[in-house]
């Protein structure tokens, strides 16, 4: 509701689902070979930026549950790659929902693992961009975005320019 100061898990919960809305736009319609495409040399490919943001989200859990653990996955083939980023992103998602104590704070879960992975999937637009695939525009504000929809399946866009 409008006017409303919702709590810091709601309003970590309601990040969730705009990583949900932005990182699933930024892979749509993604081939496999738009996965392993590289801007330069030593930069990473899209199918390692999407590994890192599912294990952000992995580390983020493990936070909230007191246990940090940190995995540098390899890249899985692209389309379980972005299953893996909704499944990761889900995991996180529905802890928090639970109403289970964090043995972290909200601020700390934010700066870290979900700030990165926002970071993260504007690199993925990016590399779209350079790739010859771009996105298109979007009024963001506008977007249908619901805390708990963490999944693929998101709200069609409203605004696109």
């Amino acid at each position: 509701m409008a006017g409303t100061v919702p709590s810091n898990v709601e309003l970590l919960r309601h990040t969730l689902a705009t990583v949900a809305y932005r990182g699933g736009k930024a892979v749509r319609g993604a081939s496999p070979e738009f996965a392993q495409f590289r801007i330069a040399p030593e930069a990473r490919t899209p199918a390692n930026i999407l590994a890192h943001i599912g294990d952000l989200f992995a580390w983020a859990l493990s936070m909230a549950r007191g246990k940090q653990e940190w995995h540098d996955s390899q890249p899985l083939p692209w389309e379980q790659e972005v299953a893996r980023f909704h499944s990761t992103l889900r995991a996180f998602d529905e802890y928090l929902a639970s109403g289970q104590p964090l043995a972290c704070s909200v601020q700390v879960l934010f700066q870290g693992p979900v700030a990165d992975a926002l970071t993260h999937i504007g690199q993925l637009n990016i590399l779209r961009r350079a790739a010859g695939i771009p996105i298109r525009a979007e009024n963001y504000a506008q977007a249908e975005v619901v805390a708990g929809r963490v999944g693929p399946d998101q709200a069609a866009p409203r605004r696109e320019f």
